[in-house]
């Protein structure tokens, strides 16, 4: 009876992981490689993320630091960064790419946080969706005698137990980074 709330279960943790892999692509007040590392670099005729093909340090709070193993592609991943929307424009000192973050603003700190908090939306949406489809299937179950109306009764209740969770996680994950973003 569990795999209709494993299979949900499991949509759950990768929509997550989702949610999570978007904060923390954005900016805080701290420099910080993940900033950086997925924007796709034009490199050996393909698209690679900039984390395959040069190493990433942040030297200080303020500064991302691009190391690319091979060095005739310094000129690739400058392009990729004044291509990604990021609004920061590399400086290079020979094979070594820095980026200066500027301080944000408190303009920028709300927008941010407007960003979160439609992030985490969407990431609630998905959690809905899932929860439809599974419920589907379970009510279509029951129509067809697979499980009885008291299974069903129990599977929809664990199956909003799970939502409840993930929500609980998305709403906490949500409020540390707004608390991030809006430290100085």
């Amino acid at each position: 009876m569990s795999q209709y709330l494993n299979s949900a279960e499991q949509e759950f943790e990768q929509s997550l992981e989702h949610f999570i892999k978007e904060l923390k692509n954005l900016r805080t007040n701290r420099a910080s490689a993940e900033l950086v590392e997925d924007i796709r670099v034009q490199a050996y005729g393909s698209n690679m993320e900039m984390k395959g093909v040069a190493s990433i340090t942040t030297p200080d709070a303020r500064t991302i630091q691009i190391e690319p193993w091979d060095k005739n592609l310094v000129k690739e991943i400058e392009k990729a960064i004044m291509g990604s929307g990021l609004g920061i424009n590399p400086k290079i000192a020979g094979t070594v790419i820095h980026l200066n973050l500027p301080p944000m603003t408190e303009e920028n700190r709300k927008e941010l946080v407007k960003i979160v908090g439609q992030k985490a939306e969407q990431a609630r949406i998905v959690i809905r969706n899932i929860r439809e489809d599974a419920r589907a299937k379970i009510m279509q179950d029951e129509k067809s005698k697979l499980i009885t109306e008291d299974q069903r009764f129990s599977l929809l209740e664990d199956l909003d137990k799970s939502v409840a969770k993930m929500n609980d996680k998305i709403e906490s994950l949500a409020e540390e980074k707004e608390k991030d973003i809006m430290s100085i």
